[in-house]
């Protein structure tokens, strides 16, 4: 019988849920909007819907575990979610073990990020490299190591929050309370923001016009800059730079075979790559300057194959006294298969 696991993607805004094989295959797979503010309760309902709904699109097929990415600070070896900003009330739920009670399976908790790294690097874009960084650049800024074959954890699971690097001494406070984080100068929301307050309602803007006449978002600048929109590259420009100093920082602290960026505002990676280079090119020292920076490949399915792969493999250790995970690039199909299945989603 085909070996699968059941795998979660828990964001503030969206829960999914997917039946993963051990190419990367989605076989099932649903989603609903999380019901953040009705506190872990709610949302642990959802999860058994969820569960169910998958389940019966795929009645001969039984999970041998459950895997699921949640937004950190998280504390993966306790499977405890610590204090998730985007859910209300979630502080220090011992999840893995409520999920591992209700459905009578092992559970595997890991960072969102952590979670999206991992399926890229199994099955994407940083397949057959040792050590990646993943970034994911969206309505925040969250990442992932992998070094040396193991996701890089730190104390309680906490390491790798990218998007709290210090880069500057100004701009917007971030959402933590600091000023100058990465993800409050180089996030999507930041890049919406300021393309927000450059123009104006019916001022006859591509950007505003793009927007419907509302705030501007981060994939609306992008859409504009495809299009040729002066304001929208000059937006683009500014974006770009900030994600090289942040990127610089990366390749500097980890050292990895390769960048791969994810998130929304990685549909723009085409416009923003050269800038970005030319940013590192400027800033980091030469032995970091030829690490190549490229665009991730399994688009939003990455958590869930990531998260499925955790309990998939069964001599896959994440654990600094344990050994790395499986190398990538044993698999082949493994990578096309899961490739398809996230253009297909």
């Amino acid at each position: 019988m085909k070996k699968v696991a059941l795998a979660f993607d828990l964001g503030g805004t969206e829960l999914r849920a997917a039946l993963v094989d051990e190419d990367g295959n989605l076989l099932s797979f649903s989603a609903v909007p999380t019901q953040a503010a009705g506190g872990p309760d709610a949302v642990i309902r959802q999860i058994e819907l969820l569960a169910a709904a998958v389940a019966a699109e795929t009645p001969d097929l039984v999970p041998v575990g459950i895997g699921i990415g949640a937004p950190g600070p998280l504390d993966p070896e306790a499977g405890v979610v610590i204090a998730a900003p985007t859910l209300t009330g979630w502080h220090e739920v011992p999840l893995a073990d409520i999920l591992s009670n209700r459905f009578q399976l092992p559970v595997r908790l890991e960072n969102d990020a952590n979670a999206a790294a991992v399926g890229e690097w199994r099955y994407g874009a940083g397949r057959g490299a040792r050590s990646i960084v993943f970034v994911t650049v969206s309505t925040g800024i969250g990442g992932g190591v992998i070094a040396d074959g193991r996701i890089l954890h730190g104390r309680r699971g906490l390491a790798a929050e990218i998007g709290h690097m210090t880069i500057t001494n100004e701009g917007e406070r971030c959402f933590c309370g600091a000023i100058g984080c990465f993800e409050a100068v180089a996030s999507g929301t930041a890049l919406g923001r300021r393309a927000t307050a450059h123009t104006q309602p019916f001022d006859g803007s591509m950007l505003r016009a793009l927007s419907a006449e509302a705030d501007v978002t981060g994939r609306n600048v992008v859409d504009a800059a495809r299009r040729g929109d002066a304001q929208a590259l000059e937006l683009l420009e500014a974006e770009a730079r900030w994600l090289g100093i942040g990127f610089t920082n990366l390749l500097h602290l980890y050292s990895p075979d390769l960048l791969v960026m994810g998130g929304g505002i990685s549909h723009g990676f085409d416009l923003l790559h050269d800038l970005i280079t030319a940013t590192i090119r400027d800033r980091a020292m030469p032995a970091y300057r030829d690490v190549p920076i490229v665009p991730a490949l399994l688009g939003r399915h990455a958590g869930l194959i990531g998260a499925a792969s955790l309990v998939l493999e069964s001599d896959a250790a994440t654990h600094s006294e344990t050994p790395g995970l499986t190398d990538p690039a044993d698999s082949d199909a493994a990578s096309s298969a899961a490739r398809k299945e996230a253009s297909n989603g």
